[in-house]
């Protein structure tokens, strides 16, 4: 266990810090597992306004340091993709 005060309060910090984390996460999650729900109905239009929630959330946690910059191109780049792969 830590014994000086400034490594007590970098466990402090880190256990504030994975609470907030995990929440972005979380929600990350969940509008992925929406717009994955409306691209397997077929729903060309519910999948793009799925998609137009999901991507400022990715692009958040790109931002925030949750996930890294270039997994989150790869998510959108096919999530995108299999959204153009639907029939209109």
């Amino acid at each position: 266990m830590a014994q000086h005060k400034s490594a007590k309060k970098r466990i402090r910090r880190n256990g504030r810090a994975k609470t907030v984390n995990h929440g972005r996460i979380s929600s990350i999650r969940t509008a992925v597992k929406s717009l994955e729900t409306a691209i397997a109905s077929g729903d060309k239009k519910a999948a793009q306004e799925a998609f137009k929630k999901v991507a400022p959330e990715l692009q958040r946690g790109a931002t925030k340091g949750v996930m890294h910059k270039k997994t989150v191109a790869r998510k959108m780049s096919r999530l995108s993709a299999r959204i153009k792969t639907i029939a209109a």
